[in-house]
């Protein structure tokens, strides 16, 4: 789900101007690939303890993107269609990774 996220938040930021980026459009670019890289790399690690570490940075990482897919929507990046649709992928994808964390934690 988070690697879905990502491809679109491409995706939809390719369009936006020139002048931003090296502002909002790399900044989120980089949350939303933050949140399966961390995943990824954390699936890499020994032992659950170091996999949820990394499993809570995605939720950061998705925390950020929500803000910014606000506030790129908020002056007019995103329609309101786009803005509806990439926030509810995103809140998808962070239940799935709280849910990760969850189990991950489970037993610890």
């Amino acid at each position: 789900m988070c690697d879905e996220l990502a491809a679109e938040v491409y995706r939809l930021s390719a369009t936006w101007p020139r002048s931003e980026l090296y502002g909002i459009t790399a900044q989120i670019r980089r949350a939303a690939l933050s949140a399966p890289t961390n995943l990824a790399e954390g699936s890499a690690k020994r032992g659950r303890r170091e996999f949820a570490r990394f499993a809570d940075m995605s939720l950061g990482s998705l925390a950020e993107l929500s803000y910014l897919l606000r506030f790129a929507h908020r002056v007019g990046y995103l329609t309101d269609i786009e803005h509806d649709g990439i926030q509810s992928l995103r809140n998808s994808a962070g239940k799935l990774t709280w849910r990760l964390l969850r189990a991950l934690r489970a037993d610890v």
